[in-house]
């Protein structure tokens, strides 16, 4: 599959995924019964099945000329259900920061390039009804990136930070080695921060949240108007949101500390 393009790429995509639903529905299934299905040729669906093989997304059950889901399908699986653990153990301790804060309290993933808001709890002294929820944001421009790179290797992140920083307002930081000291503080601090860098007028601060193994899955952050939610007030309240993220590390196994 990897060497058709355009529309034939597109219509393989489409055929393997039809390959993987149909051995979701039916357990098992055999070249001739997964040609018929898509309607295509045996050699075909000989082929789509030999690339999911390789994928490990599919095996052959045995020796009866049967396929069926492979054990890659659970390891991307994982991906979902480690958002939905992490929604899960977050949300009650969101709930409890908004209130203390006062702001809006989001969590957030890297995917990517881009750090994904995976859930939302809004403060009482939000005066907007803007959902982050599933929007992609840039990792330099924003609290929850800043505080998601921070930790990983170095190379990792200059590859992630490859290519220029996007300037999205006069203050997002655009330099480079200004930005990675930022992130070597942070990892010092224990969270990063930003003011006005993504949106005029909106500043945030986040701190990471671990898994059981240590490693940074997350990171939970406030964000608020900046005439309210100052550079002053973002790190007198730091501390309170660094506990919350080794809270919810610690719901997610994670015996030390966040940072």
């Amino acid at each position: 599959m990897s060497n058709e393009s355009g529309s034939g790429g597109v219509q393989s995509v489409d055929r393997a995924i039809s390959v993987l639903e149909i051995l979701s529905q039916r357990g098992e299934a055999g070249v001739s019964e997964v040609a018929a299905e898509i309607d295509v040729h045996k050699s075909t669906a000989f082929r789509l099945l030999g690339a999911l093989e390789a994928r490990g997304l599919v095996e052959q059950a045995e020796d009866r000329g049967k396929y069926r889901l492979g054990f890659g399908i659970i390891r991307l699986a994982g991906g979902v259900s480690t958002q939905m653990d992490i929604i899960g153990r977050a949300r009650p301790v969101c709930q409890r920061l908004a209130e203390e804060i006062g702001e809006t309290v989001n969590v957030a993933v890297l995917r990517s390039a881009h750090a994904v808001n995976l859930d939302q709890v809004r403060g009482p002294s939000a005066v907007t009804a803007y959902n982050w929820v599933g929007q992609i944001t840039p990792l330099h421009a924003t609290s929850s990136g800043k505080a998601l790179i921070a930790y990983l290797d170095e190379r990792e992140r200059a590859r992630l930070l490859a290519g220029g920083l996007e300037s999205f307002t006069p203050k997002t930081i655009v330099d480079a080695d200004a930005l990675q000291l930022q992130l070597a503080e942070t990892r010092e601090t224990g969270y990063a921060f930003c003011l006005e860098e993504l949106e005029e007028g909106l500043n945030a601060v986040a701190a990471p949240i671990r898994s059981y193994l240590g490693e940074v899955v997350a990171a939970v952050s406030a964000s608020g108007p900046a005439y309210r939610f100052s550079a002053e007030r973002i790190h007198e309240l730091a501390p309170r949101l660094i506990e919350g993220a080794d809270e919810i590390s610690r719901r997610l196994g994670y015996a030390g500390k966040s940072y």
